[in-house]
């Protein structure tokens, strides 16, 4: 018996190094036990629940960014790697939903992209010029999207990111965006044309 838990922690600790965000219930089902069990060793190997990783590592990632203030990014900041790429969570809420279609609105999920292709540039402050946007799926009340900025070309102080949105394995939204970053100190002059 204690062979065993040894071994389903070990690969909990594999998941959880991989996937950092994953759930109880989705570690019950991968290492095939009860949630229970998850939430008992979780406490032994002094692991906390996701929401309380997702909100250390979003406290910790905030501060790198630049180009926006922290409090302006929608979603959850999860990774960041300025320069290269960036990764947030947003769970939609109720408050999101389009009370005719019963989906959530495009502007969340345009946010939530836009703000993160922001705070992936190492800048004191950029502006998007550009937005090409694509809704793929609708998204509903309680799902998880989780948005991936790129980086795909620097040019001077013009910057192309894709931003890819996705609930579980599917995509909901893809943006190609050219954000411009200021070159100077906030004057009407310190932006590129």
């Amino acid at each position: 018996m204690r062979k065993r838990k040894l071994e389903r922690q070990k690969r909990m600790r594999e998941l959880l190094r991989e996937q950092p965000f994953l759930t109880d219930e989705e570690l019950a089902r991968r290492l095939q036990c009860s949630i229970q069990t998850i939430r008992l060793d979780r406490v032994e190997m002094s692991i906390p629940e996701v929401r309380e990783r997702i909100r250390k590592t979003a406290i910790e990632l905030r501060n790198d960014i630049r180009a926006i203030a922290g409090r302006e990014l929608t979603g959850e900041l999860i990774d960041l790697d300025l320069e290269k790429s960036a990764l947030s969570i947003m769970t939609v809420s109720e408050a999101m939903i389009s009370v005719h279609a019963g989906v959530a609105r495009a502007q969340h999920l345009f946010a939530q992209a836009n703000t993160l292709a922001l705070a992936v540039i190492d800048a004191p402050a950029a502006v998007t010029g550009v937005a090409n946007i694509k809704f793929k799926s609708p998204v509903y009340r309680g799902e998880k999207v989780v948005a991936k900025a790129e980086v795909m070309k620097i040019r001077g102080d013009k910057y192309s990111i894709l931003v890819r949105s996705r609930v579980n394995t599917t995509e909901v939204f893809r943006g190609k965006f050219l954000l411009v970053r200021r070159t100077g100190g906030g004057e009407k002059g310190d932006w590129e044309r």
